[in-house]
């Protein structure tokens, strides 16, 4: 009975080992440095005032947080497309496009109701 029992847990151990991403000192490393790679260089080009308006450096670190959300999911969340069959990248895909809806449209209500109900403020900033 209990090589039964042996045979079984084995078997399980085996088939849990495929499912789950192994993590190792070297895709933590990995990972690790180009976190702190996509840190300094927002941090450079708006210390060294690369950019000569502040919406491009805003829009050149927005590119850049988006990149190191990309390598923390990768490298420490281990987030890709074979663990869990593929279902947590379909959430997070899910997740981000939801709140991209929900942000967009917020967005896009405000400025509406701004221009809607604030006319005469509006042709004072753009002019008439």
């Amino acid at each position: 009975m209990s090589e039964h029992h042996d045979n079984v847990h084995e078997h399980h151990h085996e088939h849990h080992g495929d499912e789950l991403p192994h993590a190792d000192f070297k895709s933590y490393m990995i990972g690790f440095i180009l976190s702190v790679i996509l840190t300094a260089i927002p941090f450079w080009v708006v210390m060294g005032g690369v950019f000569e308006t502040s919406s491009t450096t805003a829009l050149v670190i927005l590119g850049f947080a988006a990149v190191q959300i990309v390598v923390h999911m990768i490298y420490f969340l281990h987030m890709n497309f074979q663990s869990e069959g593929g279902w947590n990248m379909l959430a997070l895909i899910f997740t981000a496009v939801m709140v991209f809806i929900t942000l967009a449209g917020s967005l896009w209500v405000m400025y509406h109701l701004n221009v809607n109900m604030m006319p005469g403020l509006m042709e004072a900033v753009h002019g008439p």
